[in-house]
Parts: structure tokens; sequence; C-alpha cells
């Protein structure tokens, strides 16, 4: 098969998790994180950082949905980004003074970052990038390092903010996600060989990391904890699925070429505003492949 790259504005557009108690859910995303509701229905909600469509994080509630149990694929965490470095050391201020617990902080070269979990065990990671002129360099690669985190210089960022909190800064996005894959040459074989994405690090013990347009990484992907290991069943809590947001219509008939050349079974699903491929990698994640159709009509 051909080379071929993604178009630099391909990016992460939504991530869909199972919950548990979809109430609980929403007192972390939206009461303690400050997501706006945007949609709700019996068990579904969908949250945005504008408020507006479309959404960031969708919600399903599945009761009695057990916890993702270990040695399985799926969702290692959700890496929410934010603008600027006050506003996450505004957001970072509010968690420690809501006593939320923190998992950790690194400090990536790349980016700085928090680390927690939802209250169904998903991970997530809150971060801010650092100028792409300061990202360090090995070779044709970019060199992410997990170093201590000057906690205290971020913090002072907040310091004399005494405007009234509104939520989560508006601009905020969800800047990568991280799986858990069961083998990482099947992993660089579908998202770069056959998707695009290309590998920005492959020296990190265990883990690849990719991306569209010189971006540090859109989707990180280990094995440290899944290597030759099953998807989770479905009535666990976790990842329904993750949505790219492939930036032309052009685009997105390439892939769907691609897949139905690489025998990759597809489901397409059409609204009046989008349409998307949906598929399974090789861990069996469910990974949405999304244009809007104004980028259809901008090029007919």
């Amino acid at each position: 098969m051909k080379p071929f790259a993604l178009p630099p504005y391909t990016h992460i557009a939504n991530i869909h998790l199972q919950v548990s108690n979809l109430e609980r859910s929403l007192t972390f995303y939206a009461g303690m994180m400050g997501f706006k509701e945007i949609h709700r229905g019996k068990a579904l909600a969908d949250l945005s950082a504008s408020g507006t469509d479309p959404f960031l994080i969708r919600l399903s509630e599945k009761p009695g949905a057990r916890p993702k149990p270990p040695r399985t694929t799926g969702l290692y965490h959700i890496a929410i980004r934010l603008p600027d470095r006050s506003s996450l050391a505004r957001l970072f201020q509010r968690l420690i003074d809501s006593q939320v617990p923190f998992q950790g902080f690194s400090d990536h070269k790349v980016s700085e970052a928090l680390y927690l979990a939802d209250p169904d065990g998903n991970g997530v990671e809150l971060y801010v990038d650092r100028p792409r002129s300061q990202w360090p360099r090995l070779d044709d690669m970019i060199a992410m390092t997990t170093d201590p985190l000057d906690v205290e210089d971020l913090l002072h960022q907040a310091e004399g903010n005494t405007s009234p909190w509104r939520g989560i800064h508006p601009e905020t996005d969800i800047g990568h996600i991280h799986l858990q894959v069961s083998d990482l040459a099947q992993t660089e074989d579908f998202y770069h060989g056959l998707l695009g994405f290309d590998v920005t690090q492959r020296f990190y013990p265990g883990a690849l990391f990719l991306s569209a347009g010189g971006y540090h990484h859109h989707l990180g992907t280990n094995i440290w904890d899944s290597r030759a290991a099953p998807p989770p069943p479905a009535d666990a809590v976790g990842l329904l699925s993750f949505a790219i947001r492939i930036p032309d219509w052009t685009t997105w008939k390439a892939l769907n070429v691609r897949l139905q050349e690489s025998n990759i079974p597809i489901e397409l699903q059409e609204t009046d505003s989008t349409a998307s491929l949906l598929i399974h990698d090789p861990a069996q994640n469910r990974v949405e492949l999304i244009v809007d159709r104004s980028t259809h009509a901008a090029i007919s």
C-alpha cells in the first residue's frame, strides 16, 4: 500500500466513555472540572468546554458496570489540553481546594501535566503545551521526557486571580488519547501505515507515540499492562470510542478506500452535518473517523 500522511489539522474530536453512575461522573467533569452540559438524555450526557456543540466528552451510563479489569486493552488516559498556563493553574488550584486526589505531576518538556482519575478510575491528564520552538528533538523524533513538574511555579500562575469561577477555559480541547494496546507493531501498522499518522517517538520503553502535523502526539499507545491482552468486557467502565476529526473530504474519502482495500470492517454513519467511518484498531479500541460535510461543499 502506498505511503499516506494525514493533513496537519487532523485532531482528536471527542471521546465516549461508559460510566457506572452518570450523576457521579457529571459531578466530576462538570461540577469540579467545569465542563458544560450541552445535551442530556436518560442515561447519556454530552459535555463541552464552550457550552456549545460539538461535544468533547460523551458519558453513557451502564448501571452496575464493573471496573475495567487489569491486563486488558482500552483507555490509559484522556488528555485534556488547556490553552494556557494560567488556565491550567487555576483548574489545578480548584481541584486542590476540592480535595481531588492526584496521581502524579510531570514535566514532559513539550508540556506540563497533571494526572488524576475520574470516579470510575478512567485516567485523566490535564496539561498545557510549551511552545513548539522549545520541544526537544532527537534525530527525527520528538524527545518527550517524564521529569518532575515544578508544581509551586505552576500554582503561582493562579495567585491573585479573584475573578469568579466560570468553568474550564472555553478553548479547552482533547489534545490526545493514550491507549492500552496489545501489540506495538500491529498498532504502528494500523495508525501509521494505514491511517497515516507520523511516529513521533518510539524510544520510550513499551510505548509508541504518533501525531499529525508535527504535534508531539495525538495518540499515545503502550503495552505496559496489556501486552497480548484481550479487550475489556462489554459491561466494564471505560472507553466506548474516540473520534479523529479529518479536516477535509478528500482525505476522508482516501481513508475510506484504504480501509476497504485492507479489508477493515467499516460502519458508515451519516448526519446532516457529518460523515463517519467507525472501525476498530488491532486492540479492538473503537475509532471514529469523522469529517464535516461542509468540507465537501467547499471543494465540490
